[in-house]
């Protein structure tokens, strides 16, 4: 998951699809935009509880015992936190689509880039650090692997990954490079918004039942719906509500919870909790119900300036939160016998000052200064019907 934090434009009046406007109108702060500030950091705690209290394997080790064994009640709730990436996907439908319009394709990449890299370099090397401290949380990657994990591609090269949540920013590329190449390019409209949501969903069903590696990684139907759920729910933000709209929001909820819950429910092999199916569903509703209340202003009165700092955190926090979590958790808790609660609280809180850290000294200098390096005429190349 990347969060972005564009500036929030008013809803104009409902227009025909044919005459969408491609310029975004004059912009404003709102409460909706902190409302998704704080939905995204309450999204990130979710997968940080999952990661501390609800599966075994490293969290084990590092707690000593399984976690059911310490805390009597959170471990059966903490294990449906690994469904905040869910929510963190319908929310970035959402965001991405509202933080791309009327930008131009060049825009857009430099706007991604400058979001994401900093935060995310300066991430690998504390992780790395800590490894050669305390091996047993992680064990240290030869030169070679971190390089390639410095370019945020890993994944797809079959290098070991030094952050275990930088698969979602895999997901959350391929992502950008979707909508971009057949959105953004062309600029962003009503109907293209649309029809891109459509053929997605569509493409998406068909490769699930195609059992094709190369269209899976390129379609990825298992996170496709709530990408395009969040797609849709902007449209009806901007736009107003119709049928379409809420047709392509019905659909997508419908094949995500089917999606998460067929893949989440089971027992697996990482020593993770049984799951509830019924309850798998009840909070993949809820993700979408939260950004619906978004789009159609229900969170207006959510204004509060905490939220804009909350929105701040959350991208630092989720990416350090879990491997250096771990890491301070059997430092405090098997090494100086603190209490499991306050262990646990105090490594939340640790993060959390980490995250405000890495986003005042790093990328508030930086990615302002990354992106304006990449400017027009900086880039090496342009094209003007591109944008870049």
């Amino acid at each position: 998951m990347a969060p972005s934090s564009p500036t929030l434009a008013p809803v104009p009046s409902p227009p025909t699809p044919e005459h969408a406007p491609t310029a975004p109108a004059p912009s404003r702060r709102g409460g909706r935009l902190l409302a998704l500030d704080g939905m995204r950091l309450v999204a990130a705690l979710m997968v940080c509880l999952y990661h501390y209290a609800g599966r075994g394997g490293t969290v084990s080790a590092s707690w000593g015992q399984s976690p059911d064994r310490i805390f009597p009640v959170l471990p059966s709730v903490a294990m449906y936190g690994c469904l905040g990436v869910q929510f963190f996907f319908v929310i970035s439908g959402f965001v991405i689509c509202m933080s791309s319009w009327g930008r131009t394709l060049g825009d857009f990449f430099r706007s991604r880039v400058a979001r994401l890299y900093p935060a995310y370099w300066v991430a690998l090397v504390l992780v790395t650090a800590a490894s050669f401290v305390l091996p047993v949380v992680l064990k240290p990657l030869r030169l070679d692997e971190f390089l390639v994990n410095m370019t945020m591609l890993q994944m797809p090269m079959g290098v070991p990954r030094i952050l275990g949540v930088c698969w979602t920013l895999w997901v959350e590329v391929r992502f950008y490079a979707l909508f971009a190449l057949l959105v953004v390019a062309r600029g962003a409209t009503y109907r293209r918004v649309v029809l891109f949501c459509s053929v997605w969903t569509l493409a998406a069903v068909i490769a699930k039942s195609a059992h094709n590696e190369l269209t899976e990684q390129l379609i990825m139907p298992d996170y496709a719906p709530f990408f395009v759920g969040g797609l849709a729910l902007y449209l009806i933000h901007r736009f107003g509500s119709n049928l379409v709209l809420w047709g392509i929001v019905a659909v997508s909820w419908m094949l995500g919870q089917s999606t998460a819950t067929r893949g989440l429910w089971q027992v697996t092999p990482h020593g993770d909790f049984h799951r509830d199916p019924r309850i798998i569903v009840l909070v993949v509703t809820l993700c979408f119900l939260a950004v619906a209340a978004v789009a159609l202003g229900w969170t207006r009165k959510a204004a509060w300036p905490w939220l804009s700092t909350a929105g701040a955190l959350t991208y630092p926090f989720y990416l350090v939160h879990e491997h250096l979590g771990w890491f301070v958790i059997r430092v405090l808790h098997r090494g100086l016998g603190l209490p499991s609660w306050t262990t646990l609280v105090v490594t939340v809180l640790g993060m959390l000052v980490l995250a405000w850290l890495i986003h005042r000294f790093v990328e508030k200098p930086f990615g302002p200064r990354l992106k304006k390096g990449m400017q027009q005429g900086k880039l090496g190349f342009r094209s003007p019907r591109l944008g870049f």
